[in-house]
């Protein structure tokens, strides 16, 4: 069964990201020990359940799983993206060396990255079965996808924004989150 998490705020700068069935709650927010929790930092913790209310601070008492320092200043752009998985060694590259744009003169909606486990995935902007973001395999296999609820649309106690992870990449969770929110802010800033 994949794992379908509800963000709930669809925002990339802070959301709690819930599994429709209670197996894994993240958490993104700007990085605790960022400069005036900057919105230019941010944090994914697996929070181990879900998250009641909205000022809960259980994952100041966490190691992030991944920091996304994104550049400052009237520029902008991408910075550094940092990995912190148990037991592997912590790791920081910048974002743009570990999601690389698929092809030499293509757009910057369309890149790719090397997971955790070696293989490398692509992720793409509004091309495949309405999905807004579309994360895909080397052999072609749809991995992931994400869809914001269209402002038209009514929520009924949900907020609508759907991240699926299919069953076969769930252990991919972190890699996949991750690499979107670098692919959301992107398409955000125009990058």
């Amino acid at each position: 069964m994949p794992y379908m998490f509800e963000d709930r705020t669809g925002r990339v700068t802070g959301s709690d990201y819930d599994d429709i069935y209670d197996r894994m709650f993240i958490r993104v927010v700007p990085h605790p020990r960022s400069p005036a929790r900057s919105d230019n930092v941010l944090a994914i913790y697996n929070m181990g359940r879900r998250s009641t209310r909205h000022g809960d601070t259980r994952h100041l008492e966490r190691q992030p799983l991944v920091v996304l320092e994104f550049a400052e200043g009237a520029a902008g752009g991408l910075g550094n993206i940092s990995f912190f998985y148990p037991p592997a060694p912590s790791m920081t590259m910048p974002m743009n060396r570990y999601l690389r744009k698929t092809t030499f003169f293509g757009g910057s909606l369309s890149r790719k990255f090397r997971a955790s486990d070696s293989q490398e995935y692509r992720w793409e902007h509004q091309s495949a079965d309405g999905h807004e973001w579309s994360c895909i395999s080397e052999e072609n296999y749809l991995v992931a996808h994400y869809e914001l609820r269209q402002p038209h649309m009514p929520a009924y106690g949900v907020s609508g924004n759907t991240l699926t992870i299919h069953e076969s990449y769930c252990h991919l969770s972190i890699d996949i989150m991750a690499s979107l929110l670098i692919m959301r802010y992107i398409a955000e800033h125009n990058l």
